[in-house]
């Protein structure tokens, strides 16, 4: 029996997240799987790409847990609108670790084929993630000069 593509990202975030089985990409990554998320530049493409995205973001919250907290299924495509917890421990953005707990929402759609996942387009806030680590950002020190005059 095909496994539902439900379950395939629900692997995805379980496994590989939140129980950190790296090897258990390989089962649910295509080798052309691309990844669109925007804190990488350039191509992203295949299992070895998200493993160095899910190191990378392990790296800057070591205890980081996914939510799951709605899924959209159509056709070929799932929509996973999540959660993000973890202590801000590691560098991200040239931002120094401040040991603050930070949640973080997002969705990221994805594409499946034969119970692979084939490519995945990530939307998350990286705005709220900056207010939460108490960062300058565009905007935010016109609105700091603008309120002490």
């Amino acid at each position: 029996m095909p496994i539902s593509n439900k379950d395939v990202v629900g692997r995805l975030y379980c496994e590989v997240w939140n129980e950190r089985k790296l090897d258990v990409i390989d089962e649910l990554i295509s080798k052309s799987h691309a990844l669109n998320e925007p804190t990488i530049s350039g191509a992203a493409v295949g299992p070895q790409a998200y493993k160095r995205q899910v190191e990378r973001f392990l790296a800057v919250f070591g205890d980081l847990r996914f939510v799951v907290e709605d899924t959209i299924s159509e056709k070929d495509k799932l929509v996973a609108s999540w959660t993000l917890t973890g202590i801000h421990q590691g560098e991200i953005f040239g931002i120094a670790p401040t040991n603050r707990k930070v949640f973080v929402s997002g969705i990221t759609i994805h594409e499946l084929a034969d119970g692979k996942i084939l490519e995945s387009q990530v939307i998350w806030d990286a705005i709220g993630l900056l207010q939460q680590l108490d960062t300058p950002f565009p905007g935010k020190q016109e609105k700091r000069a603008a309120s002490s005059r």
